[in-house]
């Protein structure tokens, strides 16, 4: 079954058509791996095929922006849960962290990334010798590196050390697939190296038809998140915070206190950000590009949150909402942690779907005597009316990172290098206002001030597949990890620090006796 998967990946990133034209005994057209590689029109598809496990999906693929992180990964939180449509026992046991090192969506995710850095590697390997524009050259190579890093910055934040794998192995034998695993600090070394070299190597814009690849903007900006991420939980190297700041100054436009040229700013109206007709906007520094119903190019994510039942909807409700217990309050969930003035909350719920069948209006109520007219919230972000009610698939694009996180990245980064200075509040504010939030007050501490860019961390990012990773790496007062806090405080009460790293998959280790399991799995 692996085996077979990971071929089908692979046929599909390099677009054959179909099983009969490629089980032709004596095909008409085919390549070998030393013929294919000697036109611009090969190295572009090359690196398409990294881009190729961003947005994919299918039936019997989900893609890391396509679901898996959903199903994979933000079910571990402590904002969602699989709802009655979600029935696949590994999503279940992940969600209340009763997961194994056999869960086939951690393997899903592991299994992904790294088919993804073999393309990355072949790309990197081939385009390089093939002849062609100097200039569209450099610029394949820097966007395999923005990518190559990408997908390890996913793999060294959920799996800790993991195998660092940068040349193609072209190799038969099995036992030369053998790797240990690098420190994660090796990982890094490797990210922070290719994101550089891909800032340097790439553009600040695009003409279509090429809008929405990798560019410079998006390099910088990816970086500044890898060094915070590195001077937070459980690396601790304190003096990235300075990197953070000064590498997301290289990003944010001059009004907002930066040196970039990319004329990213945020959008006005918080449903922009998502809605599809506004896609790949000002404030989208890096997304995952996707289509509604073109070769399996669709958002699958949006029709999960979907009430089942809805005349007229594709919905299965297969995501919500965590619930848990506040108080006298047994329904509470992050929809309450907005305040009522907060103008993201109801682009990021709904309480009801209306049927565009019959015209009325089918929600969930709540049996909640403490609150009058308690109803449930359904995740709404990735909405597409274009092609909610004929579809399954949306053409609502993902933000990997988008300007509204570049500011909270500076934020939090300033604050705990400088403390709250000015430069502090006014990233942090840039995002309230645009929320529809007074300013934070004044004259808060370092610690309080802290608090207050994790929340707005979480509200903003909701249900973008950033969760999880705040959860592992933000810190207390005393600078200890909030993880278990964090996850007890919703329910989880067996959350352990082991849970902060997902297990390395049982199936790789069986396959290779160099890997070793993480602490604490079995």
């Amino acid at each position: 079954m692996r085996n077979s998967k990971y071929i089908l990946l692979a046929m599909l990133a390099l677009g054959f058509t179909s099983c009969e034209e490629f089980l032709k005994e004596e095909p008409e057209s085919f390549l070998s791996e030393d013929q294919y590689y000697k036109t611009q029109a090969d190295a572009v598809n090359a690196v398409n095929a990294v881009y190729f496990f961003l947005n994919s999906g299918g039936s019997n693929i989900q893609t890391p922006y396509n679901t898996l992180f959903n199903t994979g990964m933000n079910m571990a939180g402590d904002d969602e849960d699989p709802g009655p449509g979600a029935t696949n026992a590994d999503v279940r046991s992940l969600s209340v962290l009763a997961h194994s090192s056999s869960n086939l969506r951690i393997y899903e995710i592991w299994q992904q990334h790294y088919a993804a850095i073999k393309k990355a590697n072949v790309a990197l390997e081939k385009v390089p010798t093939i002849e062609f524009d100097a200039a569209l050259k450099t610029r394949l190579i820097g966007e395999t590196k923005f990518l190559r890093a990408l997908y390890y910055f996913n793999l060294v934040r959920l799996y800790g050390d993991v195998p660092l794998i940068t040349e193609y192995n072209k190799s038969v034998e099995a036992a030369s697939y053998e790797v240990a695993k690098s420190p994660s600090t090796e990982v890094y070394a490797l990210i922070e190296k290719d994101l550089t070299e891909a800032a340097a190597a790439l553009p600040a814009t695009y003409t279509s038809p090429n809008v929405g690849r990798a560019t410079a903007g998006a390099a910088k900006s990816l970086l500044a998140k890898v060094y915070l991420t590195k001077a937070s939980q459980p690396l601790n190297i304190v003096a990235h915070y300075k990197d953070a700041v000064a590498k997301a100054e290289e990003a944010l436009s001059p009004a907002d206190g930066g040196t970039g040229t990319y004329n990213y700013d945020l959008v006005t109206n918080y449903a922009e950000v998502f809605l599809p007709a506004f896609k790949n906007n000002k404030e989208h520094i890096f997304s995952a590009q996707f289509k509604s119903n073109s070769l399996n190019q669709g958002n699958a994510e949006y029709p999960r949150a979907i009430l089942s039942g809805v005349p007229g909807l594709t919905g299965n409700y297969a995501h919500m909402v965590r619930f848990y217990t506040v108080g006298t309050d047994k329904f509470f969930s992050i929809y309450k942690l907005f305040k009522p003035g907060d103008k993201r909350r109801d682009v990021t719920f709904v309480r009801s779907f209306t049927s565009p069948a019959n015209g009325k209006k089918y929600g969930l109520a709540i049996t909640n005597t403490t609150i009058a007219g308690d109803s449930t919230p359904f995740w709404n972000k990735w909405l597409d009316p274009a092609s909610s009610a004929v579809t399954n698939q949306a053409a609502t694009n993902v933000p990997i990172i988008r300007y509204a996180e570049l500011l909270l990245i500076h934020a939090e980064a300033e604050n705990e290098a400088n403390g709250p200075t000015a430069k502090a509040y006014k990233s942090l504010n840039r995002v309230r206002t645009r929320a529809g939030l007074p300013n934070l007050t004044a004259g808060l501490t370092k610690d309080q001030f802290r608090d207050s860019v994790y929340l707005d961390r979480r509200l903003e990012l909701t249900y973008e597949y950033q969760r999880w990773f705040d959860l592992i790496r933000q810190k207390d007062a005393s600078g200890k990890s909030t993880f278990v806090a964090n996850e007890q405080r919703v329910g989880k009460n067996n959350a352990a620090e082991k849970h902060r790293l997902y297990p390395i998959p049982q199936s790789e280790i069986d396959n290779n006796k160099l890997l070793v399991q993480n602490p604490g799995w079995q």
